[in-house]
């Protein structure tokens, strides 16, 4: 089987290089089948590395990916060549091309980023905990752009009729932004339904960017595509990539 990669649909400069895989074409076996592409999930090390070898081939990769160490938080790691070790952070940037950022989700908001000149990319890894907190925020102001010039897309994650979540997720969110409300839907007494992507849309509004694209698909619901934490347990994850050529 080929592999299969989602392209985002955003105006970005030529020279921008982006991708979110999905779940198809690897050699992982269950329940990790078939492009895992962590090595911390408990998977085979041969399997991963076999996978991420087919990855670099069939992207053409310049380089092997900059792996991070994501603890739902909001460092964002500056990448340079020869950058090297696994930084404890939940997104990336850098300016040089041939340096690829990587985040792995398998639920998480991957968010890719660049600006209108196609000087500079980031990746950004938005769990609701890392959402909240300002990840995405985070990732804007490395840019030291105007947010007007940067573009934002929206990969794979859960789906709002999906991802239900407890009082304190809501709170978290409505207590920096009382807007945030709209994007919870009542389960249930103390449950809500989550819409990670219009949560995402208003952060990033308020941060000031305006080219916000991607969005719309669900990891937990389109269980032959992607992995999903949520629904699985043990499971791999897909991989959201960005580079300059």
């Amino acid at each position: 089987m080929n592999l299969t990669f989602i392209t985002p649909d955003w105006p970005a400069p030529a020279n921008v290089r982006a991708v979110s895989t999905t779940r198809l074409g690897g050699v992982s076996h269950p329940p990790f089948d078939s492009l895992n592409l962590a090595g911390h999930v408990g998977d085979a090390p041969v399997a991963v590395a076999n996978n991420r070898a087919r990855l670099a081939g069939a992207l053409s990769l310049p380089a092997s990916p900059h792996w991070l160490s994501q603890v739902h938080g909001t460092e964002v790691a500056r990448l340079e060549t020869g950058s090297e070790g696994l930084p404890e952070a939940d997104a990336s940037l850098t300016t040089q091309p041939g340096v690829v950022c990587a985040v792995l989700t398998a639920d998480c908001l991957p968010v890719l980023f660049c600006d209108r000149a196609g000087s500079r990319v980031a990746v950004a890894h938005a769990g609701w905990r890392g959402l909240s907190a300002g990840v995405l925020e985070a990732t804007v102001s490395a840019f030291q752009l105007p947010a007007d010039e940067i573009l934002a897309w929206l990969g794979p994650a859960i789906g709002p009729r999906a991802f239900e979540v407890g009082e304190e997720v809501r709170q978290a969110f409505c207590v920096v932004d009382p807007a945030a409300a709209e994007a919870f839907i009542a389960a249930g007494p103390g449950h809500w339904r989550a819409d990670l992507y219009q949560l995402a849309r208003q952060r990033l509004a308020r941060a000031g960017v305006t080219a916000i694209t991607g969005g719309g698909r669900c990891t937990f619901t389109e269980v032959d595509t992607f992995y999903s934490f949520r629904r699985d347990g043990i499971t791999g994850r897909m991989a959201s990539l960005i580079w300059l050529q």
